[in-house]
């Protein structure tokens, strides 16, 4: 249950107030060099305290790489690695030791477990994706080697919407703003109603778009493992996620099939090309060659810096008012999450993929 991926797999271990957070990678190909500058920066994008729309956790967030590597490039031994924990305030949460947070897994945990740690939800924190973004790191710069390229962005905090699609906009530009949307004037709407609702010790959730450019044809199994099946399984895995849709997804069930259609077109090189991309670049579960896109929902953080109705452990009536440092909103730190997990799935599929054929 803590380990993703078939052949490219990860691991991960560790807890929002523990020692430690970190992960395993098996299957990495061999000779892949590796950018630690690059890595630390994914690390840095998902990091907390980046800005006054994030928590005000401070942590460095230094990843410290263990095995798996020889000269600067990958062996294709597991690849060990850990971020230490140094800014915990676990005092902070001592008035949810005995109740429990509306909405948040701090309920479940008690009845699966018998047992949860209530200092910032323990294994149930989103400080796990730290190890999520190491792995994703590690899958983008093979996947460099390939010409498969990823990148998301922030379409919509609240009921302020990005208008249009990923094509109508200068995706470069998604790393100039803290709300890491392309586009300046709505990422400023986005920013205020996000200080606003941390004003109110209230949240907000969002979507978040990502597209995949340079995906061979062919990627994804014609079953239980569609492509975009573990796209949604690695997306729905993320912290706050209530809804993933690729392509036209809901968008699309009001339309005629002589719409929605992906017609094709010959191409100059022999080649078969399409006059559109409705289907976010896969059909039958298996990926096409045309750009990946896809939108994942996120629900509004649940610990919340204002009174709610709650239960003790007992089943008592109670109230709480929680205290420490929470994210008004996951958006901005969940970008590079997105792209991290959509890395780990393609490269995954992609080492999959070289089964069929010798």
């Amino acid at each position: 249950m803590n380990t993703f991926g078939q052949i490219f797999r990860i691991t991960t271990f560790g807890e929002s107030h523990g020692a430690a957070v970190g992960g395993v990678i098996d299957g990495m190909p061999a000779g892949i060099a590796v950018n630690e500058d690059f890595i630390q920066h994914e690390l840095d994008r998902r990091r907390p305290g980046q800005s006054k729309l994030t928590t005000a956790r401070n942590e460095a967030d230094k990843v410290e790489l263990l095995s798996g590597i020889f000269e600067g490039k990958t062996t294709g031994q597991p690849i060990g690695y850990l971020v230490r924990n140094t800014n915990q305030h676990s005092q902070d949460y001592e008035n949810m030791r005995n109740v429990y947070r509306p909405s948040h897994a701090d309920y479940t945990y008690m009845q699966k477990y018998g047992i949860r740690d209530h200092r910032g939800g323990g294994r149930s924190s989103a400080r796990e994706t730290i190890s999520r973004v190491v792995g994703g790191a590690f899958a983008k710069l093979a996947l460099r080697q390939m010409g498969i390229s990823i990148q998301a962005y922030t379409q919509q905090v609240g009921d302020i919407i990005l208008p249009g699609t990923y094509k109508d906009y200068d995706l470069t530009l998604t790393e100039t703003n803290d709300v890491r949307c392309p586009d300046s004037a709505y990422a400023q709407k986005m920013a205020d109603l996000i200080t606003e609702m941390k004003s109110q010790g209230d949240t907000i959730g969002g979507v978040i778009c990502c597209v995949i450019k340079g995906c061979p044809v062919g990627l994804g199994e014609p079953a239980f493992d569609k492509l975009h099946a573990l796209l949604g399984h690695a997306m729905l895995s993320i912290n706050a996620v209530k809804g993933f849709e690729y392509g036209q997804g809901f968008a699309g069930v009001s339309a005629r099939g002589s719409q929605q259609n992906d017609v094709m077109i010959p191409l100059p090189d022999g080649k078969v090309g399409f006059a559109t991309n409705n289907s976010g670049g896969i059909q039958g579960g298996i990926s096409n060659g045309e750009d990946i896109y896809f939108r994942v929902a996120f629900k509004p953080v649940a610990t919340l810096l204002m009174e709610q109705d709650t239960v003790t452990k007992d089943g008592e009536a109670a109230k709480l008012t929680a205290r420490g440092r929470h994210d008004p909103c996951v958006l901005p730190r969940a970008v590079p999450i997105v792209e991290a997990m959509a890395a780990i799935t393609i490269l995954d599929a992609v080492l999959r993929n070289r089964h069929y054929s010798l």
